[in-house]
């Protein structure tokens, strides 16, 4: 956060949500407790809101080393409010994807989520506030196939991996060769899929001209007046 945002501007949000063990899915709820307690975090998905050179931002963040960055009715909840947020608060969305996919534990729960998450996605393009999303290694499966590839603007940092099915699935399928830098960020970019690869340490001055450019100055006196409103 503090290498991305200005410093000391992201206000955490949605910190009450929890994970539960709906499904009584066989050692799911050991996996959370242990994930908790290895990263000190209650899911995949740190959100809430932040500044760009001074521009408010509603922002989503994936962890990867929980559960392998899982998208569970939690990490679902809190991508949908991110984007809900920004829409409500005509400021734009900004989300960072880490993930495996959808968390198998939670069964059709978990791909539920994809469904809601395009929605919200939906809504902030009703209202015009535009939403940037950013492919870091890995961002697959569901993930891929939901919010994150239907961004106004994709970018990608470098070599990460990005696809639906991994390689090993797609070999059991039957798929024929693939080329050498099949499902990486190179790959997926050289046929349409992301707008830009932009190494981490560019990250904060692309997405800072990003937002300008699509109105963030705009956005920011915009945004003022509906918070009055909602207060």
């Amino acid at each position: 956060m503090r290498w991305t945002f200005d410093e000391g501007s992201f206000e955490e949000l949605d910190t009450e949500l929890r994970s539960i063990d709906t499904l009584v899915f066989p050692e799911y709820a050991e996996k959370l407790t242990a994930a908790e307690e290895k990263t000190r975090m209650h899911d995949s998905i740190v959100s809430g809101r932040a500044k760009l050179d001074d521009m408010p931002v509603s922002v989503a963040v994936a962890d990867f080393s929980f559960m392998g960055g899982s998208m569970g009715s939690v990490a679902g909840e809190k991508i949908t409010r991110t984007l809900e947020r920004a829409a409500q608060q005509r400021i734009p969305a900004i989300i960072f994807c880490a993930s495996g996919g959808a968390r198998m534990q939670e069964g059709i729960l978990s791909l539920m989520q994809m469904a809601k998450t395009s929605a919200a996605v939906q809504l902030c393009r009703e209202v015009g506030v535009p939403y940037i999303c950013i492919f870091t290694d890995p961002t697959m499966a569901g993930v891929l196939a939901s919010y994150a590839s239907i961004a106004d603007v994709i970018v990608a940092e470098p070599k990460s991996l990005v696809g639906f099915a991994g390689a090993r699935v797609a070999k059991q399928a039957g798929v024929g060769k693939v080329p050498d830098d099949f499902q990486t960020a190179e790959f997926v970019f050289k046929h349409g899929m992301i707008d830009a690869i932009v190494p981490r340490k560019e990250m904060r001055s692309t997405l800072t001209s990003l937002v300008k450019t699509l109105g963030g100055h705009l956005f920011l006196s915009i945004g003022s007046v509906v918070k009055e409103n909602i207060k």
